[in-house]
């Protein structure tokens, strides 16, 4: 399967559209992003967050993650990796890794723009965004590499992996899903639909749900039309929730201020992120 570029295009149009809230950010004096390394935020004294490195193949870039899993547990457990949104590798994808480890599975919040990078500013968050989407071969390789990582783990059953993804991430995880990866389960959140990989009939191995918002002003109806009528095509596995009332960025509590602060239609919704939560724990306890 090949990333068409015409959907690229669309995608990184979108991007803002498709990611919107971001944990700490902060930006050096000359505008350019600064690198932020946030603890975990699990107050379990079980769970263990822990920093760590790893590379794709061919890719000069040292990638940061960040694994969270419950060392009270001694049998070996899902891992679910988790794709940030398009700010980067920042303190919301860790603590949703936490929360998974409190569920207990093994949990990797995964870095696709490259030593652990964040962006505050739309501007930077969308050239970081590009560059991954541009680059077809490598979003695999650094998607599979984490897998790869998180595979390894002395904790984890390298047979049971699912994924998480958040707006931008969310895309992404849809699109390895779309590619065959060795996934078993996906769930995304508030996701865009304008996928540079589109689903082939035999190709998808997962289970997946999407949860988006019913009242998401950047996700266009023909566009929810064409993803069911692309994942029906292919016999996909999947369901999609739509909460009345949604609106984007739904699952993230700094939506309000960001909406604020952007002139934008983003809110938190409590009883949305909470269900969608509840949705996927229902789909992993079902694969896994």
């Amino acid at each position: 399967m090949k990333f068409k570029p015409t959907a690229l295009i669309i995608l990184i149009t979108l991007v803002w559209a498709a990611c919107s809230s971001g944990g700490k950010k902060e930006q050096a004096e000359n505008g350019e992003e600064k690198k932020i390394i946030e603890e975990g935020t699990s107050t379990d004294e079980a769970i263990s967050g822990e920093e760590l490195s790893y590379s794709a193949e061919g890719d000069s870039v040292e990638l940061h993650g960040y694994l969270a899993y419950d060392k009270s547990i001694e049998d070996k457990r899902p891992g679910i990796l988790v794709v940030h949104e398009w700010w980067g590798h920042n303190e919301y994808a860790r603590e949703r890794a936490d929360l998974l480890a409190e569920l207990g599975y093994v949990a990797l919040a995964v870095d696709m723009y490259g030593e652990g990078k964040q962006a505050s500013h739309p501007d930077d968050a969308g050239k970081f965004a590009g560059m991954v989407m541009q680059n077809a071969e490598g979003a695999k390789e650094r998607f599979a590499a984490a897998m790869e990582k998180l595979k390894s783990n002395p904790n984890v059953d390298p047979e049971k992996i699912g994924a998480i993804g958040y707006c931008f991430g969310g895309s992404v995880a849809l699109s390895m899903a779309n590619a065959g990866m060795d996934l078993d389960a996906v769930a995304v959140f508030h996701a865009g639909l304008k996928l540079p990989i589109q689903p082939e009939q035999g190709e998808v191995k997962a289970k997946i749900l999407v949860c988006n918002g019913a009242d998401d002003n950047f996700i266009a109806p023909e566009d929810i039309e064409n993803f069911k009528n692309s994942m029906e095509e292919a016999n996909v596995d999947y369901e999609f929730v739509s909460y009345e009332g949604a609106v984007h960025s739904f699952t993230s509590p700094d939506a309000d201020s960001l909406g604020t602060q952007f002139e934008l239609p983003l809110a938190y919704n409590k009883e949305a992120d909470e269900d969608s939560w509840n949705k996927m724990q229902e789909l992993f306890a079902l694969v896994f």
